[in-house]
């Protein structure tokens, strides 16, 4: 079986314990808490497919915004505008609510990024982020940079922003199922990519992944998350 058709069967399995990324579950517990927030003039730096949009709270003015490198050629995106997040074309104080999520990795100049939220937020404007910490390499080479909980919170403070709230996305358990998964998929991959004998040890791992992934789902469920280990982070910051 090709690596391509494989990938896609896997977009068919994804809301299964079959697939690798099944404890990253889906869009609708974000698009929820922006939905809850964010308000007035949206803009969605990374906006893809603009998926965020469908999410948001009836009148909102909702700005598309991508980068042209990756935005149109990887993810097929359909922006208001295509530019770079370190040279927002918005005036200064123009938006009530910036939404950048799982996009902070792939910037090249992020410390610039955050800067030019702060100026184009209007006082009192609110910043929903999210970014991964504990994830695989992606959209190679166009990913950069994971931090801390701690590093977020120094670059936020640093542009004058306020963080008002900053929680795991994942607990441990399900975090460390998840690299487990993908690790697991990943070598799989390779192995056919690589039309090497370990191919005949995929059968094992297609059985692997979803008891790694149901004992980490039960394991999340019975036992505290530590904190020191999350896929990924969501924040919010305001404006003073």
């Amino acid at each position: 079986m090709r690596a391509e058709a494989i990938r896609r069967i896997a977009n068919y399995l994804r809301r299964t314990p079959l697939h690798p990324q099944w404890l990253l579950g889906g869009n609708e517990v974000t698009g929820r808490w922006v939905a809850q927030v964010a308000h007035g003039r949206i803009l969605d730096i990374g906006c893809a497919d603009r998926w965020i949009e469908q999410q948001l709270p009836q009148g909102s003015d909702y700005i598309g915004l991508d980068y042209l490198a990756t935005g149109k050629h990887m993810y097929g995106a359909r922006p208001d505008l295509f530019a770079d997040a370190s040279q927002l074309p918005l005036a200064d104080a123009s938006v009530d609510t910036v939404v950048i999520l799982e996009v902070m990795e792939h910037l090249r100049r992020p410390h610039e990024a955050l800067q030019e939220i702060a100026r184009v937020l209007r006082p009192n404007g609110r910043l929903l982020l999210s970014m991964p910490f504990l994830y695989p390499i992606h959209d190679a080479p166009h990913d950069y940079q994971r931090l801390t909980i701690h590093g977020l919170t120094r670059d936020i403070n640093a542009v004058g922003l306020r963080v008002d709230a900053l929680t795991p996305m994942q607990g441990s358990a399900e975090s460390a199922g998840l690299i487990a998964c993908l690790a697991l998929g990943g070598m799989s991959l390779r192995a056919f990519q690589q039309r090497s004998p370990s191919m005949l040890l995929v059968p094992f791992v297609i059985v692997a992944i979803p008891l790694v992934n149901l004992i980490a789902w039960l394991a999340g469920r019975l036992l505290p998350s530590w904190d020191a280990i999350t896929a990924g982070y969501q924040l919010a910051a305001t404006k003073s």
